[in-house]
């Protein structure tokens, strides 16, 4: 099965056979089996995790297809998804980026929730009509949409996979289960491939869209702590003095998909109800 031909049917609960490449060639390795979390901790920081990809597969999924995560991936009582709509790509390479994003961030969804077992949380309601406002509390001035064009799609996607990138590195120190913490960073390694690739495409894209991601990079520094690059030919890679990922505290990650700065915020922004779990709020 093509990947274009399994997310078309991803919303109809077809069946993933041939691993995360979803290339034509079926895999010759036997499927990954989750370490499932054994603590209390590590279950809340896994739910965490859980979340942000109903999120971001929501977003590419409906990018690619028209269609968000079946029912079988989101949980028995799931909140609902608003907005979202299949973008029209110019570009081939670029609508297969798209499409390999959406089916990665799909499976780290399945991977999660198999990990979780009964323990994970369902889908909170979503809305992606969040990136209007959050563009134009960056200072974006025109109505903005990523399912407009794929320009517009490259941008919101930079919002999202440098959040999680941070959002698990801040998470990995934090498990008291190795294997846990072993599962989040090899999905953190993907989010940074998929930030790597965002980056590299938004430089090289013509105005005004790297000024828009500079805009969403500087609004996410101030919710969030900092921790940002700004992206130019000059800056590829969002890197701290270290030369080492940026980290970012839950606190910090909510304050950003909240859309709202300082004090205690427990839901808003692609988040219209909280997300669900144990860490739903934020300290200050």
């Amino acid at each position: 099965m093509s990947r274009r031909d399994f997310l078309a049917g991803a919303g109809a609960g077809v069946v993933l056979t041939t691993g995360c490449n979803s290339s034509p060639v079926p895999t010759v390795t036997a499927p990954v089996t989750p370490t499932p979390a054994t603590t209390t901790a590590d279950q809340d920081l896994l739910n965490f995790a859980l979340n942000l990809q109903y999120l971001e597969a929501e977003f590419y999924l409906r990018a690619t297809t028209g269609q968000g995560l079946s029912s079988a991936d989101i949980g028995a009582s799931p909140g609902t998804v608003t907005g979202g709509t299949q973008v029209t790509f110019a570009t081939p390479a670029v609508q297969e980026y798209a499409l390999e994003l959406a089916n990665d961030e799909l499976l780290h969804v399945r991977y999660l929730r198999k990990q979780l077992g009964s323990l994970a949380v369902d889908r909170p309601a979503i809305d992606l009509t969040g990136f209007s406002g959050f563009a134009a509390t960056a200072g974006i001035a025109t109505a903005f949409s990523p399912f407009t064009d794929e320009n517009s799609f490259i941008v919101g996607a930079f919002l999202f996979e440098e959040v999680g990138v941070t959002a698990f590195h801040g998470a990995a120190n934090l498990f008291t289960t190795r294997a846990n913490a072993t599962s989040l960073a090899s999905m953190m390694a993907i989010e940074a491939y998929h930030s790597g690739l965002l980056r590299t495409l938004l430089a090289g894209l013509a105005t005004p869209y790297p000024t828009y991601a500079n805009q969403i990079s500087t609004l996410r520094a101030k919710l969030g702590g900092g921790n940002e690059t700004p992206v130019s030919a000059l800056s590829i890679v969002a890197e701290n003095n270290n030369c080492a990922v940026y980290e970012r505290t839950t606190d910090q990650v909510l304050h950003i998909l909240y859309a709202t700065g300082a004090g205690v915020v427990a839901r808003g922004g692609f988040f219209p109800d909280g997300v669900n779990g144990k860490i739903t709020a934020t300290a200050s």
